[in-house]
């Protein structure tokens, strides 16, 4: 029985990025109401080097290979949708994704686990300081999400988010990708990024627990040492809940489908064409050869 085929996306500003198997498509609402489209062939190291897919190992090279991916579209519809005074280098990109990075590392990994070493001097160590940790990083995360979720213009980009989900059941319930069927859709999604996210800061919770040493910097550094491992385990969880719906795999996924409340909106019309048009690239339709 041959595998399954899935797509996914991400939004970006004003349009959709989708991936498939073998193109990953851009497309983007520009100032003059034209929709811009960027194709490029996908060349995963996944489908060179089968050692790769190895469980867990997988999913941090796509997730690796998503990010590069991302920041392709991030960068592509930047250009697209600002006057050209605004435009981004593909350095200046760069640096930002990388200051980014540094500042989610440092208030989603360090800051909890500095509350929670002040945690331990006052009350001492146990299991259940390491619960309230944990429940600081869960509650960092839901806030920021909820404080994002509440800025007009990130508003938007989750309308496109809405938008890419919407199209994706489309397909895969065997609809017509119309504006009109697409609409009808839900705009939550078991294999959403949100719900991957949810998933670290849960795995986070559980592993870093056994990193536990008296000496903070060290702690910090074992946590981020964790990292790669938190995220093939969140990959494999997301990657099962995309291949499998039952009863089980249904209530591991709720909470991530809850979350999505914050990430995604309704789309209108113009946004679910943007959507369509990307992911009909990706399926490769209209491309030469």
């Amino acid at each position: 029985m041959p595998e399954p085929v899935f797509y996914g996306g991400q939004a970006v500003i004003e349009g959709v990025m989708m991936r498939g198997p073998e193109w990953m498509a851009i497309a983007v609402r520009k100032p003059d109401r034209n929709i811009a489209l960027h194709v490029e062939r996908v060349d995963s190291v996944l489908r060179r080097y089968p050692v790769l897919r190895l469980p867990i190992l997988r999913g941090v090279i796509a997730l690796w290979e998503t990010m590069k991916l991302g920041l392709t579209a991030l960068l592509f519809s930047v250009n697209q949708a600002a006057p050209e005074e605004e435009q981004l280098s593909k350095g200046e990109l760069t640096i930002t994704t990388a200051v980014g990075i540094v500042l989610a590392l440092a208030v989603f990994v360090a800051l909890p686990t500095w509350l929670g070493s002040l945690l331990e001097r006052s009350l001492g160590s146990g299991w259940w300081v390491q619960l309230l940790e944990g429940g600081m990083r869960l509650g960092i995360f839901l806030g920021y999400l909820k404080a994002i979720s509440l800025v007009r213009d990130i508003q938007r980009v989750f309308q496109y988010h809405g938008a890419e989900h919407k199209v994706i059941n489309c397909f895969e319930a065997g609809d017509e990708l119309t504006v009109e069927n697409v609409r009808r859709h839900s705009r939550e999604h078991k294999r959403c990024g949100t719900s991957f996210l949810l998933y670290v800061v849960v795995i986070s919770i559980l592993l870093f627990s056994l990193v536990n040493w008296p000496n903070l910097w060290l702690k910090i550094v074992g946590r981020l040492a964790l990292l790669p491992l938190v995220a093939g385990i969140s990959y494999e969880l997301i990657r099962l809940a995309g291949r499998y719906d039952t009863p089980l795999v249904n209530a591991l996924s709720r909470p991530g489908l809850w979350l999505q409340g914050f990430t995604t909106r309704e789309p209108d019309d113009d946004q679910i064409e943007v959507a369509i048009a990307s992911f009909q690239a990706a399926r490769g339709f209209g491309l030469p050869g």
